[in-house]
């Protein structure tokens, strides 16, 4: 059990080794000498290294941003945390060795399926995969399964999600990448498939569709075209502004006035998106060619399912356009949701930000820029409705005032509450 705790907490879960020894697996398969073995294993390490500095930077900002923002508006609210459920679940119940062998029988059961069915995606963002590990675990812990029989429930409800979030994102995937070389990642689909729903229908379709990446701009505002001199100038106000409304004091701006820390923290948000597209162009170079060893000896024609960051390069204004509707939602489903008797969900700008800003791809691909704008604030609403349902659940649980945020996570905690458990109780 030692051993596989330490596989589990210092290799599986880090995801940047994890892709790293699947890539030297790949490359050895494909019998490559060993110093392109050696240099594709420590490129693809680095290129996720670098992203993975990028999001840090980011999530640095956005966490300021955060408490400007609740700070300036006077909110109080839940902030959907998943974190804390995975620490109270293994601490408080003890079932942190049943989410560590979940997580395990996730990653064995989606290679199995990968490898014995026509759904060929292997899910390789680490974290994502703890977090489903530890909503299949706990509400099949509630639902009265233990020992083995929750492992392997777990384990195989996950992998389900694991395989078919990927599948059912790759018609559009597709269309935005322009091939099959590699899938999305990432436990948040349902919400993308959702904006890309209503994107379609309310959005721009044919010759009428246009996308955000082809805006005209006049030649005084041709400078807006670079990717990030137009996320400093959208990012830049809004930072100063809801710094403007939450006065000094918030946050630690270090002996600096605190409106100059806001425009500092808005150039750090942008310093983290070109870090996170630098590592994205290097891991992409390394980690396609590697899984084709994969893909001809062990799983035949396996697809890398990515963490979303990956597919920042291929729409970046649509990821800032996304960022932006999301956070609309979010507010108006903050004042919305609490007139129906639900708790109110404060937004939460890094899920605004990595999943709107994924989403806004998709609506963009869909229904174009109207798609784009009108997806992404119903995107955003339907990304707080779905924790907000969860809170009551989580509180008859004991997890007082606690919820979740990536949406196929809630998903699954909904298919237990609702469906499984009722039926598991019957036995």
């Amino acid at each position: 059990m030692g051993v596989i705790n330490f596989i589990i907490e210092n290799i599986l879960t880090q995801a940047s080794i994890t892709i790293a020894l699947i890539a030297m697996l790949g490359l050895c398969l494909q019998k490559k000498s060993a110093g392109q073995v050696i240099s594709g294993t420590l490129k693809t390490l680095l290129g996720f290294q670098v992203l993975s500095a990028g999001s840090s930077i980011i999530v640095g900002s956005l966490t300021y941003f955060g408490e400007i923002f609740t700070a300036g508006f006077h909110m109080q609210g839940i902030i959907p945390s998943i974190e804390a459920i995975n620490g109270q679940a293994m601490n408080e119940l003890g079932l942190g060795r049943d989410i560590a062998l979940t997580f395990l029988g996730i990653f064995i059961v989606n290679i199995l399926i990968a490898r014995f069915t026509k759904w060929k995606y292997i899910f390789l963002t680490g974290q994502a995969i703890l977090w489903m590990a530890t909503m299949t675990t706990v509400f099949g812990y509630f639902a009265g399964l233990r020992g083995i029989v929750l492992i392997i429930v777990g384990s195989i409800v996950g992998a389900i999600f694991a395989v078919a979030m990927p599948a059912i994102a790759q018609p559009i995937i597709r269309k935005i990448t322009g091939s099959d070389d590699i899938a999305l990642g990432h436990f948040c689909t349902i919400g993308y498939m959702f904006e890309a729903g209503v994107a379609y229908i309310f959005g721009e379709r044919g010759e009428n569709k246009k996308s955000i990446e082809d805006i005209n701009l006049p030649k005084s505002f041709e400078f807006l075209q670079d990717t990030y001199l137009s996320v400093m100038v959208v990012m830049v106000p809004l930072y100063i502004i809801t710094a403007a409304f939450a006065g000094p004091g918030v946050g630690d701006p270090g002996g600096q006035h605190y409106l100059m820390f806001a425009f500092l923290q808005a150039i750090q948000f942008v310093v983290g998106v070109y870090v996170l597209l630098s590592g994205v162009r290097l891991l992409l170079g390394e980690i396609v060619p590697a899984f084709r060893g994969i893909a001809m000896k062990l799983v035949p024609n396996a697809i890398p399912a990515l963490d979303c960051p990956v597919f920042f390069p291929y729409s970046p204004n649509a990821v800032i356009l996304g960022f932006i509707t999301t956070t609309i939602g979010t507010i108006i489903a903050m004042f919305v949701l609490p007139t129906f008797g639900l708790a109110m969900i404060l937004p939460g700008m890094l899920t605004n930000f990595f999943a709107g800003g994924t989403a806004g791809i998709f609506g963009n691909a869909t229904g174009g820029r109207r798609g784009a704008i009108i997806g992404g604030i119903a995107h955003g609403f339907f990304i707080t409705l779905l924790p907000a349902l969860l809170v009551t659940i989580f509180n008859q649980m004991g997890f007082v005032n606690a919820t979740a945020t990536d949406v196929d996570t809630v998903a699954a905690a909904l298919l237990y509450a609702w469906i499984l458990s009722p039926i598991l109780k019957m036995f």
